[in-house]
């Protein structure tokens, strides 16, 4: 599955992950941070930047790779960054 995602166009890939990821998914592995909790602080803490969601869950500040495709830094990519939550949140 994760090829497949990879694979697909920006607004596509997004698409396809916003009905695949469990809330139990790990965005932050550094600080194992999951999907439930970065939603949970945009939903009812109103956290409205990746400065925000550090604040209050630690997502992000450790490595920052997954804040965003520009900072990760690994070998392997995340799936998932702080950044494509925030923007499908922000949006509404």
């Amino acid at each position: 599955m994760k090829g497949a995602i990879l694979s697909q166009s920006y607004p596509e890939r997004r698409k396809i992950m916003a009905r695949n990821f469990h809330h139990s998914f790990e965005v932050c592995t550094c600080k194992r941070v999951t999907l439930g909790e970065i939603v949970y602080a945009i939903k009812e803490k109103n956290a409205k930047t990746l400065e925000d969601l550090g604040n209050l869950t630690d997502a992000g500040t450790c490595c920052k790779s997954c804040k965003n495709a520009q900072s990760d830094i690994g070998v392997e990519k995340m799936e998932l960054y702080l950044e494509e939550v925030l923007n499908k949140f922000n949006k509404k």
